[in-house]
């Protein structure tokens, strides 16, 4: 696969999220896609981007719990990137015409702010609890660019990480203060119970999944910056969301996050 088509995979993606169309899954059409070959499509992706004045926050990860592979049958972690145009007000409303969302699902993460940079690998979980300023429950509102969900692994990465939106809830925690491992996540949709979760769900613990993801973008040569927000993955399997629905979460010792969804 030349730059070329690279560059113009990158394109039609940048083009499904603008239009709000899905495509047809890239490992169908190109079944010899590798993982590196994915990664470089999701930042000819970014870079279009950017190129509108988007700004990168953060990284994410996806697919780390038993749960979200069963559900995606996608069997191993992914990462994408965040910028400041995907980021909603935690308690606010989600357009999914201005978002530019088609098929969004919301799942419940805990996420973290670093203090200092991390550049892996060699990154363990320590290292990530040291380097953590706050951790807070977030809401992060995936979507997928490829029709009706079909991914493979090579298909979300391209698609950063089929990343849409997300929200941080507005409570602060140094991660220091209590076990991430053991928090307990209760999600509602429209007041009604649509999951739950451990915190040890995600590779048995939230830092150990952000430092997988600290290992592996820096294999890649980017780093984690003081400042950026890290999404660890879900507690529990995603929730299909439409206009009219609000969903919320708890957390404990954590706190909330709620969200609402317009036309």
């Amino acid at each position: 696969m030349d730059a070329h088509l690279i560059t113009a995979l990158g394109d039609e993606l940048f083009a499904a999220l603008r239009g709000r169309h899905t495509l047809q899954p890239l490992t169908s059409r190109y079944p010899d896609l590798t993982l590196d070959q994915a990664y470089r499509i999701s930042l000819a992706f970014l870079q279009r981007r950017e190129a509108l004045g988007e700004r990168v926050v953060g990284k994410k990860i996806g697919v780390t719990s038993r749960a979200v592979q069963e559900m995606l049958d996608v069997h191993q972690p992914d990462f994408g990137f965040l910028t400041d145009a995907m980021q909603v007000a935690d308690g606010g409303d989600v357009s999914l015409a201005r978002h530019q969302l088609i098929q969004p699902r919301a799942e419940g993460e805990i996420a973290f702010i670093l203090g200092e940079d991390l550049h892996g690998p060699g990154i363990s979980a320590e290292d990530v609890l040291a380097a953590t300023q706050s951790v807070m429950p977030c809401f992060e509102i995936v979507d997928s660019r490829i029709d009706n969900w079909q991914i493979r692994i090579q298909d979300t990465v391209a698609d950063n990480a089929s990343c849409g939106v997300f929200a941080l809830g507005t409570q602060r925690l140094d991660p220091r203060t209590l076990d991430l491992a053991k928090v307990q996540m209760q999600l509602l949709k429209n007041g009604q119970p649509a999951g739950g979760g451990l915190g040890s769900a995600v590779q048995g613990h939230p830092c150990a999944a952000v430092a997988w993801l600290a290992n592996t973008l820096g294999e890649l040569g980017i780093p984690f910056r003081r400042g950026e927000i890290i999404l660890s993955g879900a507690l529990a399997p995603l929730v299909p969301v439409a206009a009219g629905d609000r969903i919320s979460l708890s957390m404990s010792g954590l706190g909330q996050s709620s969200l609402r969804f317009v036309p």
